[in-house]
């Protein structure tokens, strides 16, 4: 079959005999009964409230979870060229999107991320069209600094010390900032943001942003509510993303007395109210909140069910019961053993995020 194809076991086989336009059709009324809501950026731009995120997705899976999600009624792809898997997701995105496939390229809403070992300004520009080459698109809508603290310049994406620790470079993220704001003079990128940044270091970059950052992704999920952290930003005109909103239960740096989000109680007896699962009874309250959650799955069940959080509403005693769970528990610190011992990775350099309460 032609166009976007998505494998027997992700899509109905009784599509496996209908021509492309027909198939095309077929998905695009499917599609039609999944609604995306949206939030408006102050580019203009509407960036829809639930995407799939690709962290952690393997290569050999990604492009079928992309594909299938973009069948279903996704209008919003997560990506980060850290996650070393853009070229597969570009190889879905050459396959679905365009005239006569399952989405314009119009459509949908691409966000990517320039790593830490690409802040110095004379790499920015080409670390975007390395990205922009893998997934095989002319533009990205949304590019996000992925941290605020830089490392050593070059290719490999962590460089080390022999004793384990990072080889750091001290790049001022304001100077990378200003050369992402000639990605968007150049029509390369539609918005730029930034991910993982604190109120202070947000408010630096606003002092000297000819154009405004957009977004702010961070982790964010009821354990991590984030409501300061938010607040700063909406009065900013900033947009949340909330990347591992259900608690990125599958990390490799997990507690073993670590509490786990989707266990919670209030949350599992509210999932019975509604007849939905815990998982979306947090991004639900996420969304009412007008924050975008970005929830990665290779699994088509739970690809589709993510989605399905437009069907009904919490009261206001159920959105503050779920943010009166906040523990302020960062589950996402990235960590390394030195000497032995687990710490985090990057606490030392002086644009490390998490030192200040948010």
């Amino acid at each position: 079959m032609l166009g976007c194809t998505v494998k027997p076991s992700f899509l109905l086989k009784s599509f496996a005999t209908v021509g492309r336009l027909l198939f095309v059709a077929a998905v695009q009324q499917a599609k039609m009964s999944a609604p995306c809501d949206f939030v408006a950026l102050h580019t203009g731009q509407k960036m829809p409230l639930i995407g799939l995120g690709t962290w952690k997705s393997e290569r050999g899976q990604v492009k079928e979870a992309v594909k299938y999600a973009l069948s279903v009624g996704y209008y919003h792809i997560d990506c980060a060229a850290a996650y070393s898997n853009e070229a597969e997701i570009g190889e879905a995105f050459q396959e679905c999107l365009g005239p006569n496939k399952i989405t314009k390229r119009e459509d949908l809403f691409v966000t990517s991320k320039l790593w830490n070992t690409k802040h110095h300004p004379e790499d920015v520009e080409p670390a975007l069209r390395k990205t922009l080459g893998d997934l095989k698109l002319d533009y990205l809508d949304l590019y996000l600094m992925h941290w605020p603290h830089a490392f050593e310049r070059g290719d490999n994406l962590f460089p080390k010390n022999p004793d384990n620790t990072m080889r750091y470079d001290y790049t001022d993220y304001k100077d990378t900032w200003k050369a992402m704001e000639k990605l968007v003079e150049k029509g390369l990128v539609k918005a730029i943001g930034l991910s993982n940044f604190n109120s202070r270091q947000i408010d630096d970059v606003l002092s000297v942003a000819t154009v405004k950052p957009a977004v702010l992704q961070v982790e964010c999920h009821p354990y991590l509510a984030q409501n300061e952290l938010i607040a700063h930003c909406q009065k900013r005109g900033l947009v949340v993303t909330a990347y591992s909103p259900l608690g990125s239960p599958d990390r490799m740096w997990k507690h073993p007395d670590e509490p786990v989000l989707l266990e919670e109680p209030g949350i599992k007896k509210l999932a019975e109210k509604y007849s939905k699962s815990p998982a979306q009874i947090i991004l639900r309250w996420q969304v009412q909140r007008k924050v975008v959650a970005i929830p990665k799955s290779v699994t088509p069940a739970r690809i589709q069910q993510n989605l399905q959080v437009f069907d009904f509403s919490l009261t206001e005693e159920e959105m503050s019961h779920i943010g009166s769970l906040n523990k302020n528990w960062r589950y996402i610190v990235p960590m390394i053993t030195v000497n032995g011992k687990l710490v985090a990775r990057d606490a030392g350099h002086p644009h490390y995020p998490f030192n200040d309460p948010y």
